[in-house]
């Protein structure tokens, strides 16, 4: 029987932990901006597209230069 209260007592110690960890996140204006984050991937081109398109046309005039 004491060990179900020692486990009780280390159970609640360790919700009270994380209750602490979410109310100073709140506090401290983590959660603020929960909107960009989900969007920015549909507006940013991948990093290497840019140079991927440009190598293209390079090729193509080359091409079209040697014929």
């Amino acid at each position: 029987m004491e060990a179900l209260f020692l486990l009780i007592a280390i159970s609640l110690l360790v919700a009270l932990g994380f209750l602490a960890a979410f109310v100073w996140a709140v506090r401290s204006k983590q959660f603020e901006d929960d909107f960009t984050p989900s969007v920015r991937m549909l507006f940013e081109q991948p990093a290497g597209s840019e140079g991927l398109s440009e190598s293209k046309t390079s090729v193509q005039k080359k091409a079209s230069n040697e014929d």
